[in-house]
């Protein structure tokens, strides 16, 4: 149908931001399953990898909840693999359409997300692997520290460019010189 739109990444016009000790990046929206039920992180690794989804990356979202990550589109058929083997335990929701992946890294990265959240981010409290759902700004993200000094934020798909700007203004913030900020 040629009236319809065509799809496009929620973050495709948004381009990768560099300066002194920041990196901020759009993510491959590939794919993020969201898992309800009685399964602990090593046994979900467990029936990620029986299910071919050695790639992914599991992180806690709340109490018994998780989601799945990944760069890589996922096929129906690898969604319901992982149901079936999550049958009893766990239910599966595909929310790779609704929810985008930004990254944010470098030296200063820690400290400029600090201005936005309430998370303590010190590496001795949010460790590498470490999740937490908060509000950044007015817009609720998860918050992923996944190196040292590198974090991912999880939004939803209608809030990906507001977050992306207010991103791109801290960044582009730091990169000033002192006495150009406080203007």
């Amino acid at each position: 149908m040629p009236d319809l739109p065509k799809y496009r990444p929620a973050l495709a016009r948004k381009a990768i931001q560099a300066g002194p000790g920041i990196r901020l990046e759009p993510l491959p929206e590939g794919h993020l399953l969201h898992i309800i039920g009685s399964v602990d992180a090593q046994r979900l690794a467990g029936y990620l990898s029986a299910a071919g989804l050695t790639a992914s990356a599991v992180r806690p979202a709340g109490y018994q909840q998780w989601y799945i990550v990944g760069d890589e589109d996922l096929s129906p058929t690898h969604v319901a693999a992982l149901a079936e083997r999550l049958k009893g335990t766990a239910f599966v929701s595909d929310q790779s359409h609704g929810r985008v992946r930004i990254g944010f890294s470098g030296a200063q990265a820690a400290d400029l997300l600090s201005r936005g959240t309430a998370v303590d981010l010190d590496p001795t409290t949010f460790p590498v692997g470490r999740s937490a759902v908060t509000l950044f700004g007015h817009v609720s993200v998860q918050l992923t520290r996944t190196h040292t000094d590198r974090f991912e934020l999880t939004v939803l798909r209608s809030y990906a460019e507001d977050l992306y700007d207010a991103l791109e203004e801290l960044a582009g913030r730091a990169a000033m010189p002192m006495k150009e900020r406080r203007t």
